[in-house]
């Protein structure tokens, strides 16, 4: 019973470690004008701190969204919720062949800084990185 408490404890600990949540009034003002650059018309984000970036999660025309923001403000990333069927046919044809009987939980478009864009298949708690024409490129765990 007492290694079930301690890794408890270890896991709430890298959990908050790895994000933490933080209240809108204690996200830095550059990283507040970059998101409302880019998002004008969002009020309620949830807003965390990941990596010594912040991340805010948000729902913009019935899509969830987020965007992953750097101090100075610059944003890394967008990821928009989308339809697994959405998902082109060489992504889906990849996980009935490497992932057969699983069902995709999630899907989501990744914009980078840069404009590049790639997809996520979420599938048995793992996401599924493809490039834009449906390469698979890796594995992460959820």
């Amino acid at each position: 019973m007492k290694k079930v408490a301690i890794l408890l404890t270890m896991i709430t600990a890298v959990v908050f470690v790895n994000a933490q949540k933080v209240q809108q009034k204690n996200v830095p003002g550059p990283v507040l004008k970059g998101f409302q650059k880019q998002f004008p018309t969002v009020k309620d984000a949830k807003w965390e701190k990941e990596d010594g970036n912040y991340e805010a999660g948000f729902t913009i025309n019935g899509t969830e969204a987020s965007v992953v923001i750097n101090p100075s403000g610059s944003i890394l990333e967008t990821e928009t919720e989308m339809s697994s069927n959405s998902l082109s046919t060489s992504i889906k044809a990849y996980i009935v062949k490497n992932y057969p009987n699983q069902k995709i939980k999630e899907a989501a478009k990744i914009t980078d800084s840069e404009g590049i864009v790639t997809y996520e298949a979420e599938v048995n708690g793992k996401d599924l990185i493809f490039d834009n024409k449906g390469k698979f490129l890796k594995e992460k765990k959820d």
